[in-house]
């Protein structure tokens, strides 16, 4: 029975230190690279560019939105004033305007910021796009087996962000 769990200790050894010695191998040829996701989004021409033009699509209804608030704040602000030398029916009246106007406001603010959302979301998905397009064609041309994303910590000797940023750029 002892030469037997010896035989089988010693085949399991030999077992292991074979896997070892392939897993060495095979992690010597293995190339990981790391792209950060938030630089590329931050720093490249698409992403830079892309934001301007949010700006300039948005920026009228922004300027007339705060416009409007000004406006609201203005007649409220002469409503407290005003309101206890009103009569009742007048000060109601002039309340509940004050009121619609505010409800219009709010919505036009909610609106706005749902078609601001929704546009920055279709432009930021077509900078990922041809990210993601520069990021496959690094990884193939420098032969990377593994790119990733996001990551906890990254050793910076892996991190080809300043490849993908150059590629990004130089895309037209």
């Amino acid at each position: 029975m002892k030469t037997s769990t010896r035989s089988l200790s010693r085949s399991l050894a030999i077992l292991l230190a074979g896997a070892s010695m392939a897993m060495t191998v095979m992690a010597q040829d293995f190339r990981i690279g790391f792209v950060n996701t938030e630089r590329v989004l931050r720093e490249s021409n698409m992403a830079k560019a892309s934001q301007t033009k949010l700006e300039q699509e948005f920026s009228k209804r922004e300027k007339e939105l705060q416009n409007l608030g000004t406006q609201l704040k203005t007649a409220s602000d002469k409503f407290e004033r005003e309101a206890p030398t009103l009569p009742e029916a007048q000060r109601v009246n002039r309340q509940r305007a004050l009121v619609d106007q505010d409800r219009d406001f709010q919505r036009k603010q909610r609106e706005f910021q749902e078609d601001v959302t929704m546009r920055k979301n279709e432009e930021l998905q077509l900078v990922l796009d041809k990210a993601n397009r520069v990021i496959k064609q690094v990884a193939e041309t420098e032969k990377y087996d593994l790119i990733l994303q996001e990551a906890v910590y990254i050793n910076p000797k892996l991190d080809i962000t300043d490849k993908v940023l150059s590629g990004l750029n130089a895309a037209k």
